[in-house]
C-alpha cells in the first residue's frame, strides 16, 4: 500500500496537506513549494537484533569490573527517579515553578550576556582565532 502525502505551500505562506492515490497527486500540485512524504509496508532499513545482541554481550565481556558498573547504573536510575520526585514536588507548589522559570530566565539572559554576546568583539584580538 502506498500513501502520498504533500504538503503545498499556499500564497498565504500556510502548509495544506493534500491526501491522495498516486494518480490525483498529479493534478494536485499547482503551489510552487511541495514536499513529499511516502509511506510503504515494505522497510528500507532493517536491524538484525541477533548482531545486537552479541555485539552487547562482547562489550560486556570485556567490561573488568562489572559490579561497578552495575553500581553506577543502578545508582544512575536512583538519582533519575528521586529527581523526578523533586521536580513533581517544586511543581505541585502553586507559585514556584513560575519563580523557577524567572529565575532559569534571568540565568540565560546572564549567561548570553556574560559569555556570548560580547565575546565576538574579544575573538578578533586573540592570536589563536583567525
Amino acid at each position: 500500500m502506498l500513501t502520498e502525502v504533500v504538503f503545498s505551500l499556499s500564497p498565504m505562506n500556510t502548509y495544506m496537506p493534500i491526501v491522495s492515490s498516486s494518480s490525483e497527486a498529479e493534478s494536485s500540485r499547482v503551489s510552487l513549494l511541495q514536499t513529499r512524504a511516502t509511506s510503504s509496508d515494505e522497510t528500507s532499513t532493517s536491524v538484525d537484533t541477533n548482531e545486537i545482541f552479541t555485539d552487547l554481550k562482547e562489550k560486556w565481556d570485556a567490561v573488568e569490573n562489572k559490579s561497578t558498573v552495575l553500581l553506577y547504573g543502578g545508582g544512575a536510575i536512583v538519582a533519575v527517579w528521586l529527581s523526578s520526585i523533586v521536580v513533581g514536588a517544586i511543581n505541585s507548589v502553586p507559585l514556584l515553578p513560575k519563580i523557577m522559570e524567572l529565575v532559569g530566565l534571568g540565568y540565560t539572559g546572564w549567561f548570553v550576556y556574560r559569555y556570548l554576546l560580547f565575546k565576538v568583539r574579544d575573538c578578533s584580538n586573540n592570536p589563536r582565532v583567525g
